[in-house]
């Protein structure tokens, strides 16, 4: 038997190409694209699909709880992934599976939430959800196709991260706000995801912070799925802390720029002096 064969057969992955190999940060990777793929499969089976065939059984709370809760899931994965990768080994493809993988549970699941919000909330509002779904998606289209041609200084995003850009889009949805007032925010937050405003990596204690953020919205939409006392409070004062954090941080960062930049200019200033 040749020797290739001989290798297949056995099972050994030593002839295997390396850019199929799967790392642990891969693993991690491909549970953030399931994660997506199921909040889209709840988001239409216990919202959209009960809506149009007129079931009201009360899974509706339940579906949407649960597909926001894949999505933090899914965010987990995504904060996990890069830190196993710089700790570990790193496939060659590791790059290409996460973009993709982001795509689905950053940019397919949240703007599908928002396309069925417009179908199931009050009045006739599908096309102009759907052109607030659609902006969500291109909107992290172009920030993972950017984010894989620019290069920046260690420890920024340009443009507010997809995963924080998801929940933040949710987060309106679920303050069921007015109509015109939940579109515009939507589309402020797309905006933000491919804007060039400077948002910290999470590492470190932030890292720490943002997974504590996670499991506490995890708890409170919990809480709201199962119509626990105080549990629609608790969700719209999570909601609007996201929203707070969402619109904040492009604050602070447009301040440290403008201060930096009056700073290199009083340097630029001083060593033109004699």
């Amino acid at each position: 038997m040749p020797e290739a064969v001989d290798s297949a057969v056995d099972g050994s992955d030593e002839d295997m190409p390396l850019s199929l190999r799967l790392s642990i940060a891969d693993t991690l990777t491909l549970g953030n694209a399931t994660c997506g793929f199921m909040a889209v499969y709840f988001t239409t089976t216990g919202i959209l699909i009960p809506h149009l065939t007129g079931d009201q059984s009360g899974m509706a709370r339940n579906s949407a709880a649960t597909a926001v809760i894949l999505m933090l899931c899914a965010a987990v994965f995504d904060l996990f992934d890069g830190l196993v990768a710089r700790k570990l080994r790193s496939s060659p493809m590791g790059a290409e599976l996460d973009n993709l993988s982001d795509l689905i549970s950053f940019g397919l699941a949240p703007a599908y939430f928002v396309l069925v919000y417009g179908v199931v909330g009050e009045g006739a509002h599908q096309r102009v959800a759907a052109v607030g779904a659609i902006v969500v998606l291109l909107a992290v289209v172009l920030r993972l196709a950017r984010f894989s041609c620019v290069t920046l200084r260690d420890g920024v995003f340009q443009g507010m991260p997809s995963p924080f850009g998801a929940l933040t889009v949710v987060s309106i949805v679920l303050l069921e706000l007015p109509f015109v007032a939940t579109l515009l925010a939507i589309i402020g937050t797309a905006w933000l995801m491919v804007s060039r405003v400077e948002y910290p990596k999470p590492r470190g204690p932030l890292a720490v912070a943002m997974l504590a953020w996670i499991v506490a919205a995890m708890g409170l939409l919990a809480a709201w799925a199962f119509d626990a006392p105080g549990g629609q409070l608790l969700l719209q004062t999570g909601c609007a802390l996201q929203l707070v954090l969402g619109a904040v941080i492009p604050l602070f960062a447009t301040a440290r720029r403008v201060n930096n930049f009056r700073d290199n200019r009083r340097e630029a200033r001083a060593t033109q002096l004699p």
